[in-house]
């Protein structure tokens, strides 16, 4: 495992524990060369899936992407990592459980906002701004009023 902070190609394992639905291990390291610490993750992948975006273009699923779109939209919330992975892990199993090979990125998009909607409104309302592409001040009012609708 490559050094996040000086690039070496070795690290020491200090640290392993699996989550708690044990569908990962997390692994702490340090590297021996500038002694800095980092975490991975290691996740049983049962199939390969293939995200078909808007214009039909097809793409590896990315895990850490998904990860990514959701730390945008959680920004300087107020939730752990854990929580993070954990929301990643649902909707990674919701997508295996499809039994299909090819996913709808608006699929994807579907989960990530069924989530946040639970976890945090205000990152749910991020991801959503993005997510639906609003063109305005007044889509996204409008998407915000709904919202205090349903409730």
């Amino acid at each position: 495992m490559r050094c996040p902070f000086c690039g070496c190609v070795e690290s020491q394992v200090k640290d392993s524990r699996p989550s708690d639905d044990f569908s990962s291990i997390r692994r702490r390291r340090q590297c021996p060369k500038c002694n800095g610490r980092f975490t991975t993750y290691e996740y049983i992948q049962s199939k390969d899936l293939i995200v078909v975006k808007k214009n039909d273009v097809r793409v590896p699923f990315e895990r850490e992407k998904l990860y990514r779109s959701i730390l945008l939209a959680i920004g300087k919330r107020d939730i752990d990592t854990e929580k993070i992975n954990h929301i990643v892990d649902e909707i990674v199993n919701q997508l295996e459980k499809l039994n299909e090979t090819e996913i709808q990125s608006s699929h994807i998009g579907e989960l990530v906002l069924e989530h946040l909607l639970v976890v945090d409104k205000i990152a749910y309302l991020r991801y959503a701004s993005v997510y639906k592409n609003f063109s305005s001040m007044e889509d996204f009012n409008e998407f915000a009023a709904s919202l205090v609708k349903d409730k």
